[in-house]
């Protein structure tokens, strides 16, 4: 396959990391289970096949893939904090470290174990607040933010962080995670870094934890992938080849995925048991403006806040019957869940916040899910008042 053809995205995510064409070849890469390979005279470097550890063809398939998506040389980690941990590994002792305060939690608790420890220092700031956040770059050694953010759906005015950090010689770090390379290209915009939990859209299908790392920084690269190695952090080649297969339906998913989340969001912003929706595809929505120009669609994940409170927000959770009460996101099944029944969620995150992940079921089921246990939610606070 000619790397250099002007492909779309939608297809180099079925295309990219394919095997060589020739007769007779898979069409499908195959899944090498191998923890070691035959020796060459004189020793060259790891990449050439030397011990699993270091190296493996159904790594390459995958990587190759995301990185043609990315823009990037991608690297896939056992996880995403696998690969957030390299990240951090990344920053010199006695560096400061701006950071998203409302983002994955975590991934702001190691952040904060890490300043706690007197790795660097620690500045939260808002995303969506722009001068707030190039106002905290000054003196600072790296950036990390998501845009959309999780799961207040916080969208950061990429183009303009990425600007200014760069004339400050600040590195910039994007979790892309709800956006995917579908809809948003981080390092096209500044970035030094992306970041992925592979194990949400990337993969697809809740079946494979992973995380992945793309930088177009050669020495970023290098770094990242010696950290990898010494480190241990490594993704199983099983894992790497469902990731893989589950990459080639990514378009039609996410397709299908924000479409019904523009439909829900809609409606559940006119449902009087709701107060809030948090949704970029809105035209009301704060972040709005900048998704409209940065991104190519608004993705498949929205947030709610519940009038009822907490109570309000459990009740909703447990009364429905499609929706699947859980902790992850991005894959074929809707899931649903109050995130600050997490330990480890940020204070910022609201106690009657419910995150939706929209999946692949028809939206008319979807809504008349939420609607019947949005129902009960709006009698038990009738009944309470």
């Amino acid at each position: 396959m000619n790397q250099q053809q002007p492909w779309s995205a939608e297809t180099m995510a079925v295309v990219a990391g394919r095997p060589p064409r020739r007769a007779g070849a898979p069409v499908s890469p195959v899944v090498e289970l191998s923890s070691t390979y035959v020796s060459a005279e004189p020793f060259g470097s790891f990449d050439d096949g030397v011990y699993g550890r270091m190296n493996n063809a159904c790594w390459r398939d995958l990587e190759a893939a995301v990185g043609a998506l990315e823009g990037g040389a991608a690297l896939c980690f056992a996880s995403g904090m696998a690969a957030g941990s390299a990240l951090f590994a990344l920053v010199e002792p006695g560096s400061r470290v701006v950071m998203a305060d409302a983002c994955y939690g975590a991934m702001l608790s190691l952040g904060q174990q890490l300043a706690a420890a007197g790795r660097f220092s620690l500045t939260l700031v808002d995303v969506s607040n722009t001068d707030a956040v190039l106002a905290s770059l000054d003196g600072a050694d790296w950036l990390f933010i998501e845009s959309p953010t999780n799961p207040l759906m916080q969208v950061a005015d990429l183009p303009a962080l990425t600007a200014a950090a760069g004339g400050l010689g600040v590195r910039v770090v994007v979790d892309n995670t709800f956006a995917t390379p579908l809809l948003q290209n981080p390092l096209a915009l500044g970035a030094a870094v992306v970041l992925h939990s592979g194990t949400k859209y990337l993969a697809g299908h809740s079946d494979v934890v992973l995380g992945l790392l793309v930088t177009a920084d050669h020495e970023l690269e290098l770094r990242l992938r010696a950290h990898r190695g010494l480190h241990g952090g490594i993704l199983g080649p099983m894992e790497a080849w469902l990731a893989l297969r589950g990459l080639r339906t990514l378009a039609v998913r996410i397709e299908r995925q924000q479409a019904s989340a523009g439909v829900l969001a809609r409606r559940l912003s006119e449902h009087p048991a709701v107060s809030l929706v948090r949704y970029p595809g809105l035209p009301g929505d704060p972040g709005h403006g900048r998704a409209k120009t940065q991104m190519r669609g608004f993705g498949g994940m929205l947030s709610i806040e519940l009038a009822g409170g907490r109570a309000a927000a459990d009740a909703l959770v447990a009364g429905v019957r499609l929706w699947v009460p859980g902790t992850s996101l991005g894959g074929v099944e809707s899931l649903i869940e109050r995130r600050r029944r997490i330990p480890a969620e940020p204070e910022a995150v609201p106690e009657n916040l419910v995150r939706l992940s929209v999946g692949l079921e028809a939206v008319a089921d979807l809504w008349a899910d939420l609607q019947q246990a949005l129902g009960s939610v709006t009698q038990l606070s009738t009944s309470a008042g």
